[in-house]
């Protein structure tokens, strides 16, 4: 009996120390779950709310859009008069009090459009200003917009400017480049570029010509001498 009541005793120490090595297991993979996550927005979570952000900014903006649409419409019924049929008055003094009315509204109307655009002028001055002096306390400066011209639209004016004075000649301002060394760039050229074998043959005929000059010329007999004996004949037959 003791020896039974020994083995039960062990039994239930081993299954308790088996259920306790369970729950700190659990409790591990829970905890290394956590760090993993790491923090409350998971990716998914994040899709979700990247949806939700986006369809609300699209309602606003249709919102938006309908509530200037409307404010427009009505300020446009506001400002503009219901015109009478004018086909079937024939009064002239009506005609002239439907003239004067409308007259008198525009002339209203473009008032207040003048004053409109004097406020907004005088107010983007006064936020440009600030502006400025907000990015000169910072340390910073506005780059000022720059104008792209091109170095031909320079040429073409000064020269339409000197047309005034007379004729423009281009060529003036090109570089002057001196006949002889051009002429003796492009003979060195063309000496480079001959083959090899045409100066054999240049130097094979130099040889043949030089004995040729060497040899004395024939001396020419006067053949001239003939003729005048035959003149001298003629003179005396005349004078006999």
């Amino acid at each position: 009996m003791s020896e039974e009541a020994g083995e039960d005793a062990q039994r239930k120490a081993a299954e308790r120390e088996a259920k306790k090595a369970e729950v700190r297991k659990r409790l591990e993979e829970a905890g290394n779950k956590k760090k993993a996550k790491k923090g409350f927005l998971t990716p998914e979570r994040k899709k979700k709310l990247r949806k939700l952000l986006m369809v609300k900014a699209a309602e606003d903006l249709k919102r938006q859009q309908l509530l200037k649409e409307q404010e427009r419409h009505k300020a446009l019924a506001d400002r503009t008069i219901p015109l009478p049929n004018v086909d079937s008055i024939d009064d002239k003094g009506q005609l002239e009090k439907i003239y004067g009315d409308l007259w008198s509204r525009l002339t209203q109307l473009e008032e207040e459009k003048y004053d409109i655009n004097q406020i907004v002028s005088q107010t983007e001055a006064e936020i440009n200003a600030l502006t400025i002096e907000v990015n000169d306390l910072r340390g910073k400066f506005v780059k000022p917009s720059l104008k792209k011209v091109s170095k031909y639209d320079n040429k073409f004016k000064q020269s339409g400017e000197k047309k005034a004075g007379g004729k423009e000649d281009f060529r003036a301002n090109l570089k002057i480049v001196k006949k002889d060394v051009m002429e003796s760039i492009t003979n060195v050229k063309k000496k480079d570029d001959k083959p090899d074998w045409s100066k054999k043959n240049k130097e094979a005929k130099a040889e043949e010509a030089a004995p040729a000059a060497a040899a004395p010329e024939p001396v020419a007999e006067p053949e001239a001498a003939e003729p005048e004996v035959e003149e001298e004949e003629g003179e005396e037959e005349e004078e006999e």
